[in-house]
């Protein structure tokens, strides 16, 4: 019987020391950082362990664990007022993690939520200084890099410092305005759009009409020379058919007053209507009744 006790005592005493030994031992995933509590406090000099295996005082010491990823934390859009105490209503997030475990743990208790709202606490802050500082032009387009870049370096040296976070990026997701001057806004927008349209269509008008004017000149000036190329042809043939009428009138002048008149009378006889009040003894008849015309 004493035997079997003694037995069973050692057996307890191994897996006492058994699992002891496992307490020893911890390990810290790629993901995490860690920190080891001796009695609830922090152990001297520790400075977050990195990924690995470790060893620890079993029963004495507390190992913590924190992600060590990238964390985001998206932030209630917040309204700010630019230098010319124009509001905006400005919705950002923040990219972070655990860059100094014990700090982290001292000053959060190693809650993220506590962590998430010392951060935002801080990102309103500094928003509010940036955005203050800034016209409405520069936070929206002129200076907004340079605006998110000193947000970030400023957020990073301060949280870093009083609670272990380092702040890898602030970004902003949208700039809206607060519904009361939106409209106001827009309606503004739009009165000056339409009098730059109008400015436009004037100009544009303005350029219409001078290239009108000036086809229309050009029209005119082609109309006028073609007319006097037109004139100067026909005088050249009137000229030309004069020319060659009185070459043939001068080969033989009474032939050729013979012709003249035979088309006189065609011409003024064709339609068989026309009436004529003339002395008979009139030039007109002289071919009609002399033996020469016959």
């Amino acid at each position: 019987m004493g035997a079997s006790v003694k037995t069973i005592v050692i057996i307890v005493v191994l897996v006492i020391l058994g699992a002891l030994a496992l307490d020893a031992f911890y390990i810290v995933d790629e993901r995490q950082r860690a920190i080891v509590l001796r009695f609830g406090e922090l152990t001297s000099g520790e400075g977050g362990e990195n990924p690995g295996l470790h060893f620890k005082l079993p029963i004495a010491d507390e190992v913590k664990y924190f992600d060590a990823r990238v964390l985001t934390m998206d932030t209630p859009p917040q309204r700010y007022y630019t230098s010319e105490k124009k509001p905006l209503i400005v919705d950002s997030f923040v990219k972070w993690r655990v860059g100094d475990p014990p700090l982290y743990y001292t000053a959060t208790s190693g809650e993220e939520e506590t962590a998430n709202g010392r951060l935002q606490d801080r990102v309103n802050e500094g928003l509010r200084n940036q955005i203050g500082r800034r016209t409405m032009h520069d936070v929206i387009s002129g200076e907004r890099d340079q605006l998110m870049q000193e947000l970030t370096n400023d957020l990073n040296r301060v949280m870093l410092a009083e609670f272990g976070i380092a702040v890898l990026d602030v970004r902003v997701k949208k700039i809206d305005l607060p519904p009361e001057v939106s409209a106001a806004v827009f309606d503004r927008m739009n009165s000056e759009r339409a009098i730059e349209a109008r400015q436009y269509r004037a100009g544009g008008t303005e350029i219409a009409r001078g290239i009108t004017a000036t086809a229309d000149r050009e029209s005119v000036v082609i109309e006028a020379e073609a007319y006097k190329e037109a004139e100067q042809i026909r005088g050249d043939g009137d000229a030309e058919a004069a020319r060659i009428y009185a070459e043939a009138y001068n080969q033989d002048p009474d032939f050729y007053e013979f012709y003249r008149s035979i088309n006189a009378y065609r011409t003024v006889f064709s339609d068989g209507n026309s009436l004529l009040v003339l002395d008979p003894s009139s030039e007109f008849f002289k071919y009609l009744k002399s033996d020469s015309g016959n």
